[in-house]
């Protein structure tokens, strides 16, 4: 109820515990609460966000753009017990998969090179789950992830897409939730986002249509989507597999 969609239009339908369902239900901070950076210090609005999602995010530098799109697709699966779901890749084309750290393996890093070792007995705590997407969060990042994800229409638009430019820099935003008018079939979606330095999850104003903000609609689309912070190519939405 926090965010509504607008007039004539109705959320689009997403499957009973589904990663679409999982954001739309995302908890919220209080209204006007302030972007938290990871040192704890406030990240100025300045016309940048509408909500702020309510998960820590540690206390590291690390939960930056891309971070914070494969910590919500991780925490969900977490969340369904689909562990042998979880995997991410390194930078440099590493495969990491969870089921693994959940063995009492971890990761050795040498140079450009990584490796499972044996240490610890068989656990899947949260706290367990949490220093894996440490690691993940450390040696990943938008290129890894733009080579994970499957290229996707705009008009195919659905909720846990992402926007995603991979590069150094680059950035990721994640489509938290989709809207439809069931009459023109015209979708609006909402975008979530992290950014550097590392900081609280939130849900991007509209800059570009105070009227319809913060959705943002497929129809104003043509080549580019702005962003308040980042510019993408509409070619540059993608999906995980």
């Amino acid at each position: 109820t926090r965010i509504l969609p607008p007039e004539n239009f109705v959320r689009a339908k997403v499957g009973e515990n589904s990663f679409g369902q999982f954001l739309r239900a995302l908890p919220l901070k209080e209204h006007n609460a302030p972007v938290l950076y990871y040192d704890g210090t406030e990240k100025g609005n300045d016309d940048v966000y509408v909500a702020v999602v309510d998960l820590a995010i540690g206390r590291r530098d690390l939960h930056q753009c891309a971070d914070a799109v494969m910590r919500l697709r991780a925490e969900y699966l977490w969340k369904e017990k689909r562990y042998a779901d979880i995997h991410f890749n390194f930078t440099n084309g590493f495969r990491v998969n969870y089921s693994e750290w959940m063995e009492g393996k971890r990761i050795v890093v040498e140079g450009n090179k990584a490796y499972w070792r044996k240490k610890y007995s068989p656990s899947n705590s949260y706290q367990d789950f949490w220093k894996y997407m440490e690691v993940i969060f450390s040696y990943a990042g938008t290129l890894s992830l733009s080579k994970e994800l499957l290229p996707i229409e705009i008009k195919e638009i659905k909720s846990g897409d992402v926007f995603v430019y991979g590069g150094s820099p680059g950035h990721a935003v994640i489509v938290a939730d989709v809207a439809i008018n069931p009459v023109t079939k015209e979708k609006l979606f909402l975008l979530a986002q992290s950014y550097m330095p590392a900081q609280e999850t939130h849900i991007l104003v509209n800059q570009n249509n105070d009227l319809l903000s913060p959705w943002y609609s497929v129809a104003d689309m043509d080549i580019e989507l702005y962003t308040p912070q980042w510019t993408f190519s509409s070619n540059e939405l993608m999906r995980f597999e």
